[in-house]
């Protein structure tokens, strides 16, 4: 078995994410692969549920704003080179399945907040990353940060 070649990030650009991408950048450092790190935006039909009469695409197009400027500063503080970084528009996992066989990551890297009770029955992010994936998955452990 070689060591790693590609991995890709997911980041939820929470306060915990600079240290899931302080990990994966060792690993990737570690074994000498390509480092892309990606966040995925749902869209706002999603979260509203579409019936909503006013057009969000403004809102959306802010909100894909934010989340470049925030993948940049969070990349600019990492001691890794970063092969690509993408902010894509969709559901969380399936975006990073599809984006891992586009750039052939053989790893896709993503926080896991351990959730408890009925936030686990519901399942996570990192779940459906792993449930769906055509490579391996690594869930790296992340505490909440309090304000």
């Amino acid at each position: 078995m070689s060591s790693y070649q590609h991995i890709l990030v997911g980041l939820d650009l929470t306060r915990e994410c600079p240290d899931v991408l302080h990990k994966a950048a060792i690993l990737a450092h570690a074994c000498g692969a390509k480092l892309t790190v990606a966040h995925v935006i749902e869209p706002l039909t999603f979260a509203y549920g579409g019936d909503m009469p006013i057009d969000l695409s403004e809102v959306q197009d802010q909100l894909q704003i934010k989340a470049e400027q925030e993948l940049l500063r969070l990349i600019k503080d990492v001691d890794c080179t970063i092969e690509q970084e993408h902010v894509l528009v969709g559901q969380p996992a399936t975006e990073l399945h599809h984006l891992a066989k586009q750039i052939n990551a053989d790893l896709i890297a993503v926080g896991s907040h351990g959730r408890k009770g009925f936030a686990l029955l519901l399942g996570s992010t990192s779940n459906s990353v792993l449930h769906g994936a055509s490579c391996d998955v690594l869930a790296i452990r992340v505490e909440r940060k309090e304000d």
